[in-house]
């Protein structure tokens, strides 16, 4: 492997700028190409970051750049056939989420990559951000002491009427799960990231916005192997105080023995000791011009690091279907109205997709 990483991708739409931002900034990577199968979207994406040549088709790119890594930037019903050309020609992968149209697929693509002896990474980006690794950090010291629980209270405010996400990603309104499967998933990973494994769900779910298709609110309450507890209230049509209410997406609170830590919307961190004054606690909030501070930028980082020295990886495609067992067990407590445990729970069985009413 050349002492850069040669980087391909695939893909044009609005959540991929991010990430052509964060290769474009990685001094150990050469961008080389990418692949849109609307090649004059893909020209402007390719001129507005520097990447030098834009292609039509994958085989073609991956044959004429012979990257060493392959970066997925499209929706799950591509995967399998961008995943297997990259893995049949030993090409390590990052793989956007959501991953696979459900579990039984998302287990067929990393039998496909492990079957190959091929890297394949999810490109869950959400616990890089910068407040998140701050988290943890705090929490890793012993600041919090034990913890007790965890809450987020998601509120982007990007839901509300007949327009609802036509500006970014309008494919939002004809997805038949929505809220779990796109966003909350990615407090799933989250909370594991913080709070450990998880034992069980309850889950209730609503469709507030009568346009779209799939749920679009509901609260989702976790239960860990410590005996700590969580609590994801989700609600896409409401915001909060923010001045860019995408940034961190909502608030969140973590509560441990010695004191409470809270985000808010600007990505600033409060910490209050038990019986004290809240304060701020200042740390490095990442970057204010891409996506959840710079969180694209440093998965990237991480994967590199891999690819470089051998670094331990997160995310990789077989840990994160640990993500895809609990949404499966978020929708099926939905559907049966019940507490699921996820000791013993069989989540290939096929979802029921047309189950959320309206208010």
């Amino acid at each position: 492997m050349s002492k850069k990483i040669k980087v391909a991708a695939v893909g044009a739409g609005y959540f991929s700028q991010f990430q052509y931002q964060g290769w474009r900034n990685l001094d150990a990577v050469e961008i080389v190409a990418l692949t849109n199968r609307d090649v004059a979207k893909g020209r402007a994406m390719a001129a507005r970051y520097g990447v030098p040549q834009v292609y039509g088709q994958v085989e073609e790119m991956l044959d004429a750049e012979k990257p060493d890594l392959f970066d997925i930037i499209t929706t799950p019903a591509t995967y399998r056939d961008y995943l297997s050309a990259a893995v049949s020609r030993g090409i390590a992968v990052i793989c956007q989420k959501p991953f696979g149209r459900d579990f039984r697929e998302a287990l067929e693509l990393v039998a496909i990559a492990e079957d190959a002896g091929v890297p394949l990474i999810v490109h869950e980006n959400f616990r890089w951000q910068p407040w998140y690794r701050e988290a943890k950090r705090l929490i890793t010291s012993g600041t919090l002491g034990t913890l007790h629980s965890a809450a987020f209270r998601l509120r982007p405010g990007d839901g509300q009427g007949p327009q609802a996400y036509l500006d970014r990603q309008p494919y939002f309104q004809q997805m038949p799960r929505l809220l779990v499967y796109e966003t909350a998933i990615h407090w799933i990973d989250t909370f594991r990231f913080l709070m450990g494994d998880v034992s069980a769900v309850y889950a209730r779910l609503r469709k507030l916005n009568p346009v779209i298709a799939g749920e679009d609110a509901g609260y989702i309450l976790f239960e860990y192997d410590s005996g700590a507890t969580g609590l994801f209230d989700g609600n896409r049509l409401n915001d909060h105080v923010a001045s860019n209410p995408r940034r961190t997406m909502g608030e969140m609170w973590l509560e441990g023995s010695n004191g409470v830590l809270r985000l808010d919307g600007e990505g600033r961190l409060w910490w209050k000791p038990h019986h004290g004054e809240e304060t701020e606690h200042v740390y490095d909030k990442g970057q204010s011009d891409s996506f959840g501070g710079g969180a694209c930028e440093w998965l990237q980082r991480h994967v590199v690091e891999h690819l470089l020295n051998g670094a331990p990886l997160e995310n990789t495609a077989r840990e994160y279907l640990v993500n895809l067992k609990i949404q499966e067990a978020v929708y099926r407590s939905h559907k049966e109205g019940r507490r699921i445990e996820l000791a013993g729970f069989d989540p290939e069985e096929r979802p029921v997709l047309q189950t959320f009413g309206g208010q």
